[in-house]
């Protein structure tokens, strides 16, 4: 990404999924930016007094507000970047999509693969610990890693304070980017320096990409020296991807999906979902409804490659290509992934990526 401006989803990591894996970390930090107006500078700046009320009222220290909030200025590439995501509303209708094959090609090519196993092969200590703990397979861990940062490679050099004070100030999301700011400043009355948020124009930082509101609630210690740094250790970084998903619910022992072959004479009218998500709809409009792997078998719908699965688990459709492309069956944990990062693209790619890791 990140990676891409996220659909906030256990950890409300919004400004982690509409960008792809990489995408979110378009380098301009202060440096780039363009310089503000005096009209805007002086209307963000009015902002900043109301709002240090509110995240008094939040429990922020003044100590941290006093450190920080006159250093904050206006920035409008990060209001020029997010203007810019593409695809409209999140909730909207669904619409026809480009091919998955070029966006796995750059998202699951040899680098990437040859990089995590390198990754995986030097982590294996703390992912075997991690995966014991959670249920969540060490190589679904690393293909996170690799597709949110490129094993720590790209993690964004944007001031997380001024880029989430300028996000919400602008007003669109006022209430989600004002409510990440205050989980920012909590984060330094924690005692975590300011010069090590740095991140994505939309506030996903460190390894993982979380937002802060998801390292408040989600970062774990995953190697007992007491800290959950996500920054600079790969093993924190870990064991915070393995309790993210286990708290999107991860089901241990139980795969993402296999790759399908599905015949020409298919009936798609007759497997169309009748669900509309919650949220995410376009993404989820893509699947089918859930059949089970014995009723998909009585379609046609051949395995191809991945686990040996029940015939009774349940598994909806996806044709990311197309018909007479390879398809994949999903199961529940691909939703514990879309929830990581609401895009069919990318749920997919960290599947692939695992599986290419782990084989």
């Amino acid at each position: 990404m990140q990676s891409a401006i996220r659909m906030w989803g256990v950890a409300a990591t919004l400004a982690i999924a509409m960008l792809s894996p990489f995408g979110a970390l378009d380098g301009g930090s202060l440096a780039g930016a363009q310089e503000a107006s005096s009209g805007d500078e002086a209307a963000f700046q009015s902002y900043l007094v109301g709002f240090r009320s509110r995240a008094l009222a939040r429990g922020v220290s003044e100590r941290t507000l006093d450190q920080v909030l006159p250093t904050l200025s206006f920035n409008p590439r990060v209001i020029e970047l997010d203007q810019a995501q593409p695809g409209g509303p999140v909730n909207g209708p669904a619409s026809a999509s480009p091919n998955f094959a070029p966006y796995r090609a750059k998202h699951v090519g040899p680098d990437l693969i040859a990089r995590g196993r390198a990754a995986y092969a030097a982590q294996r200590s703390n992912l075997r610990r991690v995966e014991a703990e959670t249920g969540v397979p060490e190589s679904i861990m690393v293909a996170i890693w690799g597709q949110e940062t490129n094993y720590g490679g790209y993690t964004g050099d944007f001031d997380l304070p001024r880029s989430l004070a300028s996000l919400a100030y602008e007003g669109r999301r006022r209430e989600l980017f004002e409510s990440e700011l205050i989980a920012t400043l909590q984060l330094i009355d924690r005692g975590i320096p300011r010069s090590q948020l740095k991140g994505s124009w939309a506030g996903a930082t460190g390894y993982p990409q979380f937002m802060p509101s998801a390292y408040l609630r989600l970062a774990r210690d995953g190697d007992g020296d007491g800290r959950a740094d996500i920054w600079t250790d790969p093993a924190d970084a870990l064991a915070s991807i393995g309790n993210y998903l286990v708290n999107a619910g991860w089901r241990a022992g139980e795969p993402w999906g296999i790759a399908v072959s599905v015949p020409s004479s298919l009936d798609r009218s007759g497997i169309a979902t009748r669900m509309v998500g919650p949220r995410c709809a376009r993404v989820h409009a893509r699947h089918s409804r859930w059949l089970t792997l014995r009723e998909w078998r009585a379609l046609g719908v051949t395995q191809i490659a991945g686990p040996s699965v029940s015939d009774d688990e349940l598994a909806t459709l996806l044709e990311p290509d197309g018909p007479g492309a390879t398809a994949y069956l999903t199961f529940g944990n691909y939703r514990a992934i879309l929830d990581y990062n609401c895009s069919n693209f990318y749920a997919l790619s960290v599947g692939l990526l695992a599986n290419a890791v782990a084989g």
